[in-house]
């Protein structure tokens, strides 16, 4: 793969604006616990779910998701998935000291790629 193509995979391939962005930063406990293989799971489900456009992800002293979706009512939908309730439940319970959940409308999208 080339490097150009390789830094292209990173980002979530978005359709025109408008889309929504839900926004998820948080700051990790300590360990584990079963986490990385949950958030794997997590963006398996999402990728199936109707309205899922991509996700990006970073992580460093606080970690920092990015999930895009079509419209509002699939990411309500999303928001009440069983097993999604079950991921934010531990969340509270062991992976995370703090979050926050941010839900933005892009209006305008810009793009970069040096040849």
């Amino acid at each position: 793969m080339e490097e150009s193509e390789e830094t292209l995979s990173l980002f979530a391939s978005t359709p025109e604006p408008p889309y929504y962005a839900v926004i998820f930063t948080s700051v990790h406990a300590e360990g584990d616990r079963g986490y990385a293989r949950m958030a794997e799971r997590m963006v398996e489900l999402a990728r199936k779910q109707e309205g899922f456009l991509g996700v990006e992800s970073a992580r460093e002293e606080i970690g920092i998701t990015v999930s895009y979706w079509r419209d509002r009512e699939s990411i309500e939908r999303w928001k009440t998935d069983a097993e999604h309730r079950i991921a934010q439940k531990y969340g509270k319970e062991k992976w995370y000291t703090a979050y926050r959940i941010r839900i933005a409308k892009v209006e305008e999208e810009k793009r970069f790629e040096s040849k």
